[in-house]
């Protein structure tokens, strides 16, 4: 949380990878401190975007959570900070004989309140983040969980309290001590990864040495535990003060990588013919890819495409006016890099307010410029729905950096007016086109 809370919002508490409700709750604090709150409209869905470059004015369709109701709402600037995850269903494989199986199934994205598995038999299917924070909890009061993967993560076991944090807190102010506990842990984050890209060999055995350290006496890492790609390819999955390998101690887990031949009546039959019995089976799978929260976007009648478009400095599309919008790292906190395009858009907002701009829009000035895919990662997410997302460009603008260091002085200290940001004034719009004000 020191690298994943806001800069300017000092994280305080004690345990540095925190549960849903204590993040709830730092985020809502922060919503009521800066005035956010009353500036929301909740439950509400963007619908539609469409961009006139005669008014210089975005006209945004909202509906409703219920569906009835729709309005429409319009501002000079559209900043969109919906990730990139399609948060109203998860990615659900087909398996053979699903409906076959007598318990419930359930993806944690759509976890039911009531769902009772305390002294049941429950099979976790994924070898993700969701997965392993999910076994050793349901473990707790579940009679057995075992952890059922196709394939192995690479899993390190780190402490929830951060200690260098704790004693910071204690002999310097709030903001200091979180300014070197969030430093420190970039740091940290940029060499692991640099040394992931270097030299897999040796981070991939130092991994493995650990989990040999956490894991029970004589448990099969190599087959639980040893992915076949190079560490970072994918996102590592972190386990907070080692609770999976001590369920796995206490017996109250266990782990098989198997393929699912079919789901039985009782449980889950492998592709090796063994057989899983179960009451309860969590489908962890993941989740698809979606840009815009779903939303359609249209530039003077025209639909953008995504997957036709490139990202200029990973926050605008090639030709589309007047719109930002978030991805962060894939190999540090997602936050880090939300906080640099924010800053960002900030710069450039007060930039074309001073200079009496209507609106900028990125342009391609070199043709030949060579396209390569926007995420350069191995992930099921990103290979399911890469086809679907926009690309960057080989060249910068145009190039995507997973670099928190190179996006500070791009984005904080960068030039605005770089050759490729193409600026519109105001004063060559028609009188009707007044400003309106801007929405988030």
């Amino acid at each position: 949380m020191h690298t994943l809370g806001y800069s300017f919002k000092p994280w305080e508490q004690a345990k540095a990878i925190a549960d849903g409700p204590a993040i709830l709750s730092y985020v809502r604090e922060t919503a009521r401190e800066n005035g956010v709150e009353g500036n929301i409209r909740f439950d509400h869905k963007v619908i539609r975007a469409e961009w006139s470059s005669a008014e210089a004015r975005w006209t945004v369709e909202v509906q409703d959570g219920k569906g009835d109701d729709r309005a429409r709402l319009t501002c000079d600037f559209l900043f969109v900070c919906s990730g990139y995850y399609r948060y109203d269903e998860g990615y659900s494989p087909v398996f053979p004989g699903s409906e076959a199986f007598s318990g419930p199934v359930v993806h944690p994205q759509h976890w039911p309140e009531n769902l009772d598995y305390a002294g049941k038999r429950v099979v976790v299917i994924g070898s993700g983040a969701t997965a392993v924070t999910l076994v050793p909890a349901m473990a707790e009061t579940a009679e057995h969980v075992t952890m059922l993967q196709r394939s192995p993560s690479y899993v390190a076991a780190v402490p929830a309290e951060d200690p260098i944090a704790n004693f910071a807190r204690q002999w310097l102010p709030p903001k200091a001590a979180y300014a070197l506990t969030r430093w420190k842990n970039v740091l940290l984050t940029m060499l692991v990864f640099n040394l992931s890209r270097r030299r897999p060999e040796w981070v991939r055995r130092f991994i493995r040495k650990e989990v040999v350290r956490h894991a029970p006496a004589g448990f099969d890492v190599d087959t639980h535990f040893k992915p076949s790609y190079n560490p970072w390819d994918q996102r590592m999955c972190l386990v907070p003060d080692g609770d999976l390998f001590r369920a796995l101690h206490e017996g109250r887990t266990s782990m098989v990588t198997d393929q699912i031949e079919t789901f039985t009546q009782t449980g889950i039959k492998l592709a090796s013919g063994a057989e899983l019995d179960a009451d309860v089976i969590v489908t962890a799978t993941g989740l698809n890819l979606q840009l815009f929260g779903g939303m359609e976007v249209f530039v003077d009648g025209h639909k953008v495409e995504a997957s036709e478009r490139i990202t200029y400095k990973s926050l605008m599309l090639s030709d589309v006016p007047n719109l930002a919008f978030t991805i962060g790292y894939t190999n540090a906190s997602w936050t880090l890099k939300c906080d640099l395009t924010c800053e960002y858009v900030c710069r450039l907002l007060n930039h074309m307010d001073e200079r009496g701009y209507a609106y900028c829009v990125p342009t391609i000035r070199d043709p030949e410029m060579e396209t390569i895919p926007l995420l350069d990662f191995t992930s099921g997410y990103v290979t399911r729905s890469i086809h679907e997302l926009p690309s960057q460009g080989s060249k910068p603008p145009w190039r995507l950096h997973m670099s928190y260091g190179r996006d500070i002085l791009t984005l904080r200290h960068g030039e605005l007016e770089d050759g490729t940001m193409e600026f519109v004034p105001a004063s060559s719009l028609s009188p009707a086109a007044e400003p309106q004000a801007a929405i988030a």
